[in-house]
């Protein structure tokens, strides 16, 4: 009877010491943790540490205080009706300390499930049906995904849940029109090559005109320097290096400067008019 009793003792001792291991949660940095007793949710919102609670009529509920990242796939209408396909991600959190009983009163613990998602597909859903699908996959990206935001902040705001951001992070816009964007950017390309091209032809032709009237401008000046006693300085300077030459020359003047080359093979040339023949045989 005694060992029954001393059994039983030690029975009880476990379970009761199993039941008080079981009766403390850890709650850990970045969540909050909020006790629901016989179906109440406290306002008293622990954080990090150890917390305690009577398994029989308490629990306590660990919301994550944390950036939380929901990644979707779904197909996206734009302007034009086109279908699209996008990968997009919601970084959203809970606002605060206070935020979290107020949550899981209106909408539970699968808040993700309840509101965050349908909110999501019916925001995105209205935005991109006012962009064309040209604007998804070009600089207008930024402006849809501020966009989505600011109407699902619409109807989560007293919620307690802050959306931070929306990220498109791919489009894949249909084949064909893909292919029309690749042909458009590519002849914008051809169009600012041969842009770039013509100025340069511009600027070549510009550079000839100055080079030629450049040149225009020094023969003006060298034939206003070029008086008649400057010819003949140039003459008597062109007859002294012919009368330097070893080979035998004909040299024909109008008895101030030289008018023509010496003739070829030894050969007379016959001139006419007023003129004077000077051979020049040096050996």
């Amino acid at each position: 009877m005694k060992k029954g009793v001393v059994f039983f003792g030690y029975l009880f001792i476990l379970l009761f010491s199993l039941l008080s291991l079981g009766s403390c949660v850890v709650v850990r940095q970045g969540e909050f943790g909020v006790k629901r007793t016989l179906g109440t949710y406290s306002d008293n919102v622990y954080t990090s540490g150890l917390r305690p609670f009577n398994p029989f009529t308490s629990q306590i509920i660990k919301v994550s205080a944390q950036t939380e990242n929901i990644e979707v796939s779904l197909v996206i209408p734009s302007r034009e009706g086109l279908s699209i396909q996008s990968e997009v991600s919601i970084l959203y959190r809970v606002k605060g300390k206070k935020d979290a009983p107020d949550l899981l009163r209106k909408v539970g613990e699968d808040y993700e499930g309840t509101v965050i998602l349908p909110v999501f597909r019916s925001a995105v859903a209205d935005v991109t049906s006012k962009y064309y699908a040209k604007d998804m996959h070009s600089g207008n990206r930024a402006e849809i995904e501020v966009a989505i935001r600011d109407l699902m902040m619409k109807t989560l705001d007293d919620k307690g849940i802050l959306v931070e951001s929306v990220l498109l992070k791919s489009i894949v816009l249909p084949k064909s029109l893909a292919k029309a964007i690749e042909d458009k950017l590519e002849a914008e390309q051809q169009a600012q090559r041969m842009e770039f091209v013509l100025q340069q032809e511009q600027r070549e032709a510009e550079r000839m005109r100055i080079k030629a009237a450049g040149v225009r401008d020094a023969n003006q000046i060298i034939a206003e320097g070029l008086t008649p006693g400057i010819l003949q300085f140039k003459a008597i300077e062109a007859w002294l290096q012919l009368s330097q030459s070893p080979n035998s020359k004909i040299v024909i003047s109008n008895g101030t400067m030289p008018l023509n080359n010496p003739a070829e093979g030894g050969k007379n040339p016959t001139t006419g008019g007023l003129g004077l023949n000077l051979q020049l045989d040096q050996k």
